[in-house]
């Protein structure tokens, strides 16, 4: 359907200018030759945009445009006038004008502004029409998916729910381990006491046995007084291990204890603490694989995996981002995304899984005015950076992909060491065991 636009002129000449011009456009255009013949018009019929002089009789145009935006407030305005002013101007849009035009002006000025028009509205009608679908996405505690993939992993969640059991969730990094972890606890008879969450890879061994298991005044250096761990604060409710593929073997074989005994001991401490937890873990990495690699324990590993949950990398299930944008844009209520916008979302892959595109949409909603009209995605070939008289790498003015540049880095030391990992943990001057965890981060086989 085309668009539709009255133009209103008390000059009949400049009436039909203006339509021949439109209607080589393809513009289903109407004229009027006084603002009281518009608004007659205006009365039977709908218009995208309604182009209008500002100086006419009886009705002039800022008259009209107060009527149209009364009684039509989708319809926009455009005033063309030979007599503006500043203050005229001012007023104009105040009172709702799209924009103003001073003639003579060129009539492509007039088309560029009309078919902008009409791009937005026809962005605004498809993103009101999405929110009006009445096939609204599955939602299980702020985890959004209508998929079949993500239908299963909804039925694991309550059938897992009611037990007791321990649970291991398994997928890439961003694709929503945490809050699959939540919805558990949400649902289970353990709701009413804490879900205390722990990333194993964030902290170094030692401070991370501090906070698992507490410590008593005095233990080492700065402990000032007894402190309760993370297992102790989690009695009666759900203690989640994030990442504990990245557990030094130590520390598995005391949390081992712990499962096994369901209690602690303080570190410099020796009472044991009864403890009721449940445990639920996450990891993206290969435990199976670690195991044959003697960097994870298989006795801890069939503690943890009584329950497995897997969770689908976005790319997977591509049926869900309509959803997830939806939902991730209802943060922006002042922003609009563009036909263009949500294709260029839908054909990319999402290395960094629903996180990274949450991330996208924050970026662009907050630099854009209203319309996100174009997505800018990571450069998967920004991975070349200059060094500096003291070899070390310089960061480029227009920045680089961080995560391109460690895959890059590393498949050369792959390459190098002609497969070894050990020689190529050691030209990265990192652990083999850091070299496994990074090689599962950024996927590389």
């Amino acid at each position: 359907m085309s668009p539709h636009i009255l133009v209103v002129d008390n000059e009949q000449p400049m009436c039909e200018i203006i339509k021949q011009s439109l209607q080589l456009e393809k513009f289903s255009v109407k004229t009027a030759n006084s603002g009281q013949d518009a608004i007659s018009i205006l009365g039977q019929e709908s218009f995208d945009v309604v182009v209008t002089d500002l100086k006419m009789q009886n009705v002039d145009g800022l008259q009209l445009l107060r009527y149209v935006k009364e009684n039509s407030p989708s319809t926009e305005i455009i005033l063309i006038t030979a007599y503006a002013s500043q203050e005229t101007a001012l007023e104009a849009m105040k009172s709702g004008a799209y924009d103003y035009l001073i003639k003579p002006f060129n009539m492509d000025e007039l088309i560029l502004r009309i078919k902008r028009i009409i791009s937005q509205n026809e962005i605004i009608r498809e993103n009101e029409k999405l929110k009006s679908l009445s096939s609204h996405p599955v939602s299980l505690s702020g985890i959004i998916g209508k998929s079949k993939k993500m239908r299963a992993v909804f039925d694991l969640v309550k059938r897992v729910s009611g037990q007791d059991a321990s649970v291991l969730i398994r997928g890439e990094s961003g694709t929503g381990k945490e809050l699959v972890a939540r919805a558990i606890h949400n649902h289970s008879g353990r709701n009413k006491a804490r879900m205390v969450t722990v990333n194993c890879a964030a902290l170094p061994e030692n401070l991370l046995e501090s906070e698992l298991f507490g410590y008593e005044k005095g233990a080492f250096t700065g402990a000032s007084q007894t402190k309760k761990g993370m297992f102790e604060l989690a009695d009666g409710g759900t203690l989640f291990l994030d990442e504990i593929g990245d557990l030094s073997m130590s520390l598995q074989a005391k949390l081992l204890r712990v499962l096994q005994n369901r209690e602690i001991i303080h570190l410099g401490g020796h009472e044991t603490i009864r403890v009721d937890v449940r445990l639920i873990t996450a990891t993206h990495r290969n435990l199976e694989q670690m195991i044959d690699d003697q960097m994870f324990r298989s006795d801890l590993y069939y503690r943890i995996n009584l329950f497995p949950i897997n969770l689908p990398p976005l790319r997977q299930r591509k049926e869900d981002i309509p959803e997830l944008i939806e939902y991730f844009m209802s943060n922006y209520p002042d922003k609009i995304l563009s036909s263009q916008a949500k294709r260029t979302l839908m054909e990319y892959d999402f290395p960094g899984n629903v996180r990274e595109l949450e991330n996208i949409i924050s970026r662009e909603a907050i630099v854009a005015d209203k319309f996100i009209e174009a997505i800018e995605l990571p450069k998967a070939d920004a991975v070349k950076m200059k060094e500096d008289e003291t070899g070390f790498a310089v960061l480029p003015q227009d920045g680089t992909d961080l995560d391109a540049l460690i895959k890059s880095v590393i498949e050369q030391a792959l390459k190098r060491a002609g497969g070894n990992k050990s020689k190529a943990a050691d030209l990265l001057h990192i652990t083999r065991r850091r070299l496994y965890s990074l090689m599962e981060t950024h996927k590389i086989h």
